[in-house]
């Protein structure tokens, strides 16, 4: 998506609105029970301005994605932006706006990790580490996304699935142990 804002929208060259965007996702949300959404945010384009940081601070408390990141908006040479908008914004301003919204997405995914604990997820085990074996389940992709600690009660084949009690969550990861 990386924006909502009508205005940045625009300055972006995204074909979309702001309501398109969450009439959409509520769609999906209502076709597919339980997705789980992901997406990223670019912060600090030129003409971005601190209400429509706001305003995207506020779609993403709002919407809860299960996943998202952010990164800054980097000038490049011989591009569209580059021959239309000047770099306007500082880089302090644009790191301070993606730790912002790391922040608070950093609370969203807790959020989201704490509402699996009790639940048994199927993982799949990507290595094993010396004090517990390392997985991802079916929603999370490999090196971006958190991952599974299991306890090592047994031994576990990696690239094999495992069903995973959840007895604990941190921001991006899960603990679990076998069922």
């Amino acid at each position: 998506l990386q924006h909502i804002s009508d205005n940045m929208l625009k300055i972006m060259r995204r074909n979309i609105t702001r309501q398109e965007t969450i009439d959409l996702i509520q769609h999906i949300r209502d076709e597919v029970p339980g997705i789980h959404l992901r997406t990223t945010m670019m912060v600090g384009h030129p003409g971005e301005t601190e209400a429509d940081f706001e305003e995207l601070l506020g779609f993403v408390g709002k919407t809860r994605f299960e996943r998202l990141g952010a990164f800054p908006y980097s000038h490049e040479e011989d591009t569209y932006n580059d021959k239309h908008y000047v770099d306007d914004i500082p880089a302090t301003v644009k790191q301070e706006r993606m730790n912002t919204l790391m922040e608070l997405q950093e609370e969203i995914a807790l959020s989201v990790n704490e509402a699996k604990i009790g639940k048994t997820l199927k993982v799949i085990i990507d290595r094993e580490d010396p004090d517990y074996y390392v997985g991802r389940t079916e929603f999370d992709s490999p090196e971006v996304d958190g991952e599974v600690l299991i306890s090592k009660e047994r031994p576990l084949t990696v690239g094999n699935f495992y069903e995973v009690s959840i007895h604990d969550a941190l921001p991006f990861d899960l603990i679990g142990s076998l069922n």
